[in-house]
């Protein structure tokens, strides 16, 4: 299938690694300017663009503290001044602890739904106005968002707000941009490993149909779809990734 994304501008946050680092590779592979933004792993995101444009791809790099109001105005002015458009956002930077339900203390709450929700809405108001009519917004949430997790309360609730903030872009942005999730499952990625070390060691195999986890890059295909045109009649809709964790 042809995804009709060559010469396509697109923003990958979190890309210096995971399911972001993934996405970011796919996306130069079809042929699309990359922005690949970083939070703290400036030589990652450096690497990957290195590698991207020694492939015979193109794109630069940006700092994006989703945290952080200052750093979200900063990245949409800096992308905004080097892009004309975007044809696709992938919101994907995610923050993640472990911590026990009763152990959540208030920074670490107000922490997670900030660089997990907060930031994603203010980032997306910044970009929208500079997404190409027909363009694709992607967010990505988490299988916890379905299902809730005593481990990680917080962010489950973070990813819970994702996929409704996803409806809501969905109806606000329709028909200009269409909006869309995917909710992976435990993916083995460094923000996966700290949930991978906290979870019965035959997790996969009890609870998964796919009796494994997933590798990055088969989230980052779905995200890809999902920003092609060849999604074109998609909107509003949450596409999971869980190896079979939650089927609805």
């Amino acid at each position: 299938m042809d995804l009709n994304l060559k010469g396509k501008t697109v923003l990958v946050t979190g890309a210096s690694s995971g399911i972001g680092l993934a996405a970011a590779q796919l996306f130069a592979q079809e042929g699309c300017f990359v922005i690949a933004g970083y939070r703290s792993n400036a030589d990652a995101a450096e690497a990957l663009l290195r590698r991207i444009k020694d492939e015979g791809g193109d794109g630069l790099t940006v700092h994006l503290d989703l945290g952080n109001m200052a750093s979200i105005q900063d990245c949409a002015a800096s992308i905004t001044a080097r892009v004309l458009k975007l044809d696709a956002v992938v919101f994907n930077a995610a923050f993640l602890k472990i911590t026990p339900f009763d152990e959540i203390g208030e920074h670490e709450w107000d922490e997670t739904f900030n660089v997990n929700l907060k930031g994603n809405f203010f980032l997306l108001r910044a970009l929208a106005p500079h997404i190409t009519e027909g363009g694709a917004a992607v967010f990505v949430a988490s299988v916890a968002g379905q299902m809730g997790s005593p481990g990680h309360a917080h962010y489950a609730a973070a990813k819970a707000g994702i996929i409704n903030l996803m409806k809501s872009a969905a109806k606000r942005y329709a028909s200009a941009i269409r909006v869309n999730c995917v909710a992976p499952g435990v993916t083995l990625t460094p923000l996966g490993a700290d949930a991978i070390k906290h979870a019965d060691p035959n997790y996969a195999q009890r609870m998964l149909l796919s009796r494994r986890y997933a590798e990055p890059s088969e989230v980052a295909k779905v995200i890809v779809f999902l920003a092609s045109p060849a999604a074109s009649f998609i909107y509003g809709a949450t596409i999971d990734a869980n190896g079979g964790r939650e089927l609805r």
